[in-house]
């Protein structure tokens, strides 16, 4: 069984009240639910958690170094900055998928430059709380 760790940042406990208009009427636990019953059907060992703090991000990479194969991270507006989440997942050499619920590359220029994709084995970007499950399939061909 394949443990995939899903990992979201600062804001996206808000998903639902936050500009709807590019992030969508669903909250992070409907994200969650639909996850989880598509991990049941995969047969995935899935685990969902959100944080506003870079250190409890990098704490959850490092935590994951021999338990979790394959990682899922939307790390929200620490994407374009937070060469500390870069390097905590190049270290701990596990798979990881960027995701984004927006088309970070049609938003504003600052959104589209990303310091996390490089050390990621690819990038979901654009297709609302459906990139999750896409990204959850991703984690299953890697």
């Amino acid at each position: 069984m394949k443990k995939v760790l899903v990992i979201n940042g600062p804001n996206l406990n808000l998903l639902g009240i936050r500009e709807k208009n590019i992030y969508g009427e669903e909250t992070l636990e409907d994200i969650a639910r639909k996850m989880n019953a598509e991990a049941e059907k995969l047969n995935v060992d899935l685990s969902f958690v959100q944080s506003n703090h870079e250190g409890e991000i990098i704490d959850k990479i490092h935590e994951s170094r021999g338990k979790i194969d394959v990682i899922i991270i939307n790390p929200g507006a620490y994407t374009h900055y937070s060469i500390a989440i870069r390097d905590a997942i190049k270290a701990v050499e596990i798979p990881t998928i960027e995701l984004h619920l927006s088309n970070i590359h049609a938003r504003e220029e600052f959104r589209s430059k990303s310091v996390i994709a490089p050390v990621c084995v690819g990038q979901i970007s654009g297709f609302g709380s459906a990139g999750y499950i896409l990204a959850l399939h991703a984690a299953l061909m890697i």
